[in-house]
C-alpha cells in the first residue's frame, strides 16, 4: 500500500465511520477501486491503526463524558442495592448500562453469523445494494416530527440490535443506531451523542481482536503508511462528528440520504 493510498482510505474510514453512510461498506469499494488485494496488502495490520485513529477521535470529543461514564459505573460497582436508584439520578452510570445493554444483541449476532457477515466484504454489488437500505433509513427519519425523548433500557436494546444490523457492510453503523434511536423518540442529539459512546467498546473490541489477528500473520505493512492511515482517520473522525452533529440539530439526515442513493445506485449499475 502506498502512502497516497492510506491517507485516502483513512480518510474514508475516519469520515465514513461517524458519517451516516456506512465505513465498512466506503473501505470495501475503496479498496476494490484502488485495486487493493486484502490477502496481500497487510490489510488487517491497517486496520488495527485506522481503527485506533477513530479510537482517538471518540475520546478527543467525548473525553469529559467517557470519563464520566467510567467513573460513576466504577463507583456503582461494588453497590447492586443501589443500581436501580443510580440508573434513574446517575448520568454517567445510566448511559453505561445503556451501552452495555446496546452490547448484548450485537455479541449475539456476531458470535451467530460472524462467517457470514466476513463473507460480504468480498462483495462490493452487495455493498451498493446495503448503501440504498441505509438511504431509505435515512429518509424515513422525515416521519417522526421533533423527537424529544432519553434513552431508556428497552429503546438501547433496539439501538444494539440496529448496530448488529450494521454489521452487514453498506448497512451504516452511526446511520441506523442513530435513525433507530429518532424513531424510537429520541431527541436528535441525545441520539448521536448516544450513538458515538456506545460505538468506542465496539471498536476497542475489534481493535483488540484484529490485534490478536495481526499477531498470528506478522507486521506485514509499513510504519509510515500505518502512521499516516491512523492520523487522517484521527482527524477526519473529529471533523465527522463535529459535522454530524450540527446535521442532526438542523434535522437534514436527508442529505446523506441523497448521498447513499446515488453511490450504491452507481454501484448496482457500474459493477460487475
Amino acid at each position: 500500500m502506498e502512502l497516497w493510498e492510506a491517507a485516502v482510505l483513512g480518510l474514508v474510514q475516519g469520515l465514513t465511520e461517524f458519517l451516516p453512510i456506512s465505513s465498512s461498506g466506503h473501505l470495501v469499494l475503496g479498496e476494490y477501486l484502488l485495486g487493493i488485494d486484502k490477502a496481500t496488502s497487510g490489510n488487517v495490520t491497517f486496520e488495527v491503526f485506522v481503527h485506533f485513529g477513530t479510537v482517538l477521535s471518540i475520546l478527543t470529543v467525548y473525553w469529559r463524558t467517557i470519563r464520566e461514564v467510567v467513573s460513576d459505573s466504577f463507583a456503582a460497582l461494588f453497590r447492586p442495592a443501589e443500581w436501580r436508584e443510580r440508573y434513574g439520578s446517575v448520568e454517567g452510570f445510566h448511559t453505561g448500562v445503556n451501552i452495555l445493554i446496546t452490547m448484548v444483541p450485537t455479541g449475539i449476532v456476531y458470535l451467530l453469523f460472524k462467517d457470514f457477515l466476513e463473507a460480504q466484504f468480498g462483495d462490493p454489488k452487495f455493498v451498493s445494494g446495503m448503501l440504498i437500505v441505509t438511504g431509505v433509513l435515512l429518509l424515513l427519519t422525515l416521519l417522526r416530527k421533533k423527537p424529544d425523548g432519553s434513552i431508556n433500557p428497552i429503546k438501547a436494546f433496539f439501538i444494539g440490535v440496529a448496530q448488529a444490523a450494521a454489521m452487514l457492510p453498506g448497512i451504516s453503523r452511526s446511520g441506523s443506531t442513530i435513525c433507530t434511536a429518532l424513531y424510537l423518540n429520541t431527541a436528535p442529539e441525545k441520539a448521536a451523542n448516544f450513538s458515538f459512546l456506545m460505538l468506542l467498546p465496539v471498536v476497542l473490541i475489534a481493535t483488540v481482536l484484529k490485534s490478536v489477528e495481526m499477531m498470528e500473520t506478522g507486521f506485514t505493512t509499513s510504519v509510515p503508511v500505518l502512521l499516516v492511515g491512523a492520523l487522517v482517520a484521527y482527524i477526519s473522525g473529529v471533523a465527522a462528528i463535529k459535522l454530524l452533529l450540527g446535521v442532526i440539530r438542523r434535522g437534514k439526515l436527508q442529505y446523506f440520504a441523497i448521498y447513499c442513493f446515488v453511490v450504491g445506485g452507481l454501484g448496482l449499475w457500474l459493477l460487475p
